[in-house]
């Protein structure tokens, strides 16, 4: 699928290490004073003047986390970006600079990895951080990408997973499920295409879910809007693992239990008419589907008058005491124990 996309190809062979570094991050711009010194020396030097440093990695690997049959490369680096800024905002810390390290088969062109690059670019400029350092390989095994984020924090400010308190307010932002959904129609459009190459596949009415699964977007806006109300939450965490498993790692490391409601959980129209066209159940999607990148926090009720009004924040449950677990209460009033399931479990089912 990559070579049909590049007519003109230009072997990584003929270009040497050092020339494939300069050709990709020719375009990158520092944009922050704490950057000293970006690419094209041994390290990278960051100036955090006063601040904390928050920093955070993750490993994408083909195969595994995506599949390039049907992920664009553009989208592929602007999501490999978007993954780690997720991380940085979940701490309620600024994204500050990022590193982007590739290991690569002779089967991309140098033309891919531009494509590969641009995504990244996008990514940085939108949300203003300088790419500042990296490294490039060979992979007898496809494309690995691994992204470190690098954030700041006044002292004080940072947000962990052990705040959380009886009576506080779970609350997450957005919808939850569509990057799950959107997957599914990728993978079996993938099939459709696998039996005749020739069917165009029709997207049309799943847009949402498939921008959900290729292009996903971070929430800094949603740090800027908690310090506009006056609002710190006592805990947060991102959510890409699947709802049940982000909020059993918050109660987990704040040592408490939580009731969360299965009619509070917002879901987008699309994902619920994908999940009747599937013949699953929307709830067990938005719980355990993961790759929202939405974010689950707690608030203290003294807030509640702040945030009730706001369409970005979702009210889902309750902190409880740890001896009472955490716990779904259904649309029929049952309460039943959280499991986290996760996208392995479903990888594995499908």
């Amino acid at each position: 699928m990559i070579e049909d996309k590049n007519q003109n190809r230009t072997s990584l062979n003929e270009i040497g290490e050092f020339k494939l570094i300069e050709l990709l991050t020719r375009n990158f711009k520092i944009k922050h004073k704490s950057t000293i010194k970006g690419i094209g020396d041994d390290a990278a030097v960051i100036d955090p003047d006063q601040k904390q440093i928050v920093i955070t990695t993750d490993l994408l690997v083909e195969g595994v986390h995506f599949d390039l049959s049907y992920v664009p490369l553009k989208h592929l680096g602007y999501k490999s970006v978007i993954v780690n800024l997720s991380d940085v905002y979940a701490m309620n810390a600024e994204a500050t600079q990022i590193t982007i390290s590739i290991a690569v088969s002779n089967r991309f062109p140098l033309e891919a990895l531009e494509e590969l690059y641009a995504g990244v670019e996008t990514a940085a400029k939108i949300y203003n951080v300088d790419v500042v350092g990296g490294d490039t390989t060979s992979s007898n095994s496809g494309l690995l990408i691994s992204i470190t984020a690098i954030g700041v924090i006044n002292k004080g400010e940072e947000i962990y997973r052990n705040g959380a308190k009886p009576n506080d307010l779970l609350v997450v932002t957005g919808d939850l499920g569509g990057a799950y959904m959107g997957l599914q129609i990728l993978e079996r459009e993938k099939e459709v295409f696998k039996v005749n190459p020739n069917n165009q596949p029709d997207l049309d009415g799943y847009t949402y879910i498939i921008e959900r699964q290729l292009k996903p977007e971070a929430r800094k806006d949603i740090i800027k809007l908690l310090k506009d109300l006056g609002v710190k939450p006592t805990a947060m965490i991102d959510i890409s693992d699947g709802l049940s498993s982000e909020i059993l790692h918050l109660c987990m490391h704040s040592k408490v239990g939580c009731d969360i409601y299965e009619n509070k959980i917002p879901l987008d129209p699309q994902v619920i008419s994908t999940c009747e066209e599937f013949k699953i159940d929307s709830t067990t999607i938005a719980l355990n589907g993961g790759e929202d990148y939405e974010l689950l926090m707690t608030i203290s009720q003294e807030d509640f008058p702040k945030i009730k009004a706001n369409p970005n924040l979702t009210i889902i449950g309750h902190i409880t005491e740890e001896n009472a677990g955490a716990n779904l209460i259904t649309r029929a009033e049952t309460k039943i124990p959280l499991q986290a399931q996760g996208w392995k479990n479903f990888n594995n089912s499908n």
